[in-house]
């Protein structure tokens, strides 16, 4: 995995944290204290949980750059799901808050004061979210870092959630108070939806479980094998992900009259055919068997 994208995504995560809760703290005391605006307030929890996801994919990508030593024999790959899962759960929690607050304001609703001064700040925090999350998903379209590509997609949500809000507070200035809960609603739904996929996929690499993408890397890769001559059949193809890389293993039937140097050219030729082809994967151990007549 390349060093300097590492570094990049790293500070980009930092910057990320600090500017989100930033725009967060500051939506929720005028939410709160002036505007008197659900959606507002939601928008803000929203900030300063999509920094707090921000920063705890910061701290996943500190312990990712760690070597692999005597306790973690294959690396801190792993850690990356690990700050992917705890930031989907962080979202889903901070989802259920503002849902229970939308349904108070939806049975109970109220008019927004200065709601024009609300969706301006709001506004801002649109703007510099779309721009933060769609530069660093372009940036991260080839690191294939789960929780790197889930801190874009939630950086782009936030934006997406504060445009929605700016849209409520135009909408309760003339006079549709309901917009106000019901855009409250609709930021928790989008944050339980990325939640929880960000979960599901986090789960299947934490426990080796292999995913539509895995099983379809593992049949490429046999047909790669079966496609050389000098192999009959590719028996097991296993893989394993760890953070952005895989790692795995194959057996491959020869001739039981194959020599070891001639094997060890044959196991030399698919290695460097299967990674030019799947760049992600790190390591790949190949075992020759044979049937006997």
């Amino acid at each position: 995995m390349n060093e300097d994208f590492i570094e990049k995504a790293d500070r980009l995560a930092g910057i990320t944290t600090i500017l989100l809760i930033f725009l967060g703290i500051i939506q929720i005391i005028f939410g709160e204290l002036f505007a008197r605006s659900i959606a507002l307030s939601a928008n803000g929890i929203d900030c300063i949980g999509d920094g707090f996801v921000s920063a705890v994919v910061w701290l996943g990508l500190k312990f990712f750059k760690k070597p692999a030593d005597h306790r973690y024999h294959y690396g801190y790959y792993k850690m990356e799901n690990l700050a992917s899962g705890m930031a989907a759960v962080v979202m889903i929690g901070l989802a259920i808050y503002i849902i229970i607050r939308s349904y108070n304001e939806l049975i109970n609703p109220h008019p927004v004061e200065t709601p024009l001064i609300g969706a301006i700040l709001a506004f801002i925090a649109a703007v510099v979210a779309l721009g933060l999350g769609i530069y660093k998903y372009n940036k991260n379209k080839k690191s294939k870092m789960n929780s790197v590509r889930l801190e874009a997609f939630n950086t782009i949500k936030d934006g997406t959630a504060s445009g929605l809000t700016v849209f409520a507070l135009i909408l309760s200035s003339q006079g549709f108070f309901i917009a106000d809960s019901i855009v409250g609603f609709i930021i928790a739904g989008i944050i339980v939806t990325i939640g929880i996929i960000s979960i599901k996929e986090s789960s299947y690499v934490l426990v080796d479980a292999c995913n539509g993408e895995c099983i379809d890397r593992s049949t490429s890769i046999k047909l790669i094998a079966e496609d050389h001559k000098e192999v009959k059949y590719a028996h097991i193809v296993r893989l394993r992900q760890s953070g952005p890389i895989f790692q795995g293993e194959m057996e491959i039937e020869v001739s039981e009259d194959m020599k070891i140097k001639e094997f060890n050219k044959l196991k030399k030729e698919l290695i460097n055919q299967i990674k030019a082809k799947f760049p992600e994967i790190e390591r790949l151990t190949i075992t020759a068997i044979t049937k006997n007549k």
